[in-house]
């Protein structure tokens, strides 16, 4: 099968597991051999969420008013992406009380779906973990979700900096207290539906950690069930990082998938990273 380096395309492997999984969020399947596009499969607001960071980050201005901004405009752009805004976030991003938008003490899932150009565009490790931090802070400002936020970033500039799955594995654990010595075959028999940051990137990594390549990285995901669009994006963001290269023929699913905007932001990303 025919792969390409898709260093090129920053984040785009978050981009593929949310498109990947869109289908599945309220349809589970615990099968890998599931069909991994089809007519419906389309870019949630994970996606448009993790593009809004990723413009923040294209850019010299990393304040947290520019990333407001960004989600602001990334959000009126795609009121109503498929899956919807989760309500709070949907509250803050519309209906700001008195104009002001003020974190919300969230441990949910969002704060580490849309970290993936955290872990991109940092030079150090420090500077991931601050990044995810940052981007987090904004609306999930409750220590779960700042961790999950963290532990995402810092997989993927790990797996960037050409650490293994050993590496990157031990490092989460020891700083994050997620339990990742579990199998997709043993999580999936359990999981269930969970919309925290705790009950899902651990998964999510143990996907990736599981998987022998891209493709099967997004599948593992899929198959545990539960928020499968935003596991998958997570998943994707982390297992492109590691094995950078991707199926010819899922990069150009996703280009007649994704709009015009998104790859002129992962471009002005890669730009900025170089």
């Amino acid at each position: 099968m025919k792969t390409i380096d898709s260093t090129i395309y920053p984040c785009l492997g978050a981009l593929i597991g949310d498109t990947v999984g869109s289908i599945y969020e309220f349809d589970n399947t615990k099968k890998t051999d599931f069909p991994f596009f089809c007519s419906e499969s389309i870019f949630t607001d994970d996606s448009v969420m993790t593009i809004a960071v990723a413009d923040w980050l294209a850019n010299t201005d990393r304040s947290q008013e520019s990333l407001e901004n960004k989600f602001v405009d990334w959000g009126n752009k795609y009121r109503n992406p498929e899956g919807g805004y989760g309500s709070m976030f949907y509250n803050w991003l519309f209906f700001p009380k008195n104009g002001v938008r003020q974190p919300y003490n969230s441990w949910g899932n969002g704060s580490a779906m849309r970290v993936s150009a955290c872990g991109w565009a940092a030079k150090t490790l420090d500077e991931a973990l601050e990044l995810a931090k940052q981007s987090a802070l904004i609306t999930h400002n409750h220590p779960e979700g700042i961790k999950g936020a963290q532990a995402t970033a810092a997989a993927i500039f790990l797996a960037l900096s050409g650490k293994t799955k050993d590496e990157i594995r031990d490092y989460v654990e020891k700083e994050f207290g997620y339990n990742l010595h579990r199998t997709c075959d043993e999580i999936r028999e359990v999981y269930k539906w969970d919309g925290s940051c705790q009950g899902t990137v651990p998964e999510a990594i143990c996907a990736f950690l599981d998987s022998t390549d891209f493709e099967s990285a997004i599948r593992l995901a899929v198959s545990l069930g539960g928020d499968s669009d935003t596991l998958a994006c997570i998943t994707g963001g982390i297992a492109q990082a590691f094995y950078k290269d991707i199926p010819e023929y899922i990069i150009a699913e996703m280009k007649g998938r994704l709009p015009r905007g998104f790859w002129q932001v992962m471009k002005q990303l890669r730009n900025e990273i170089n």
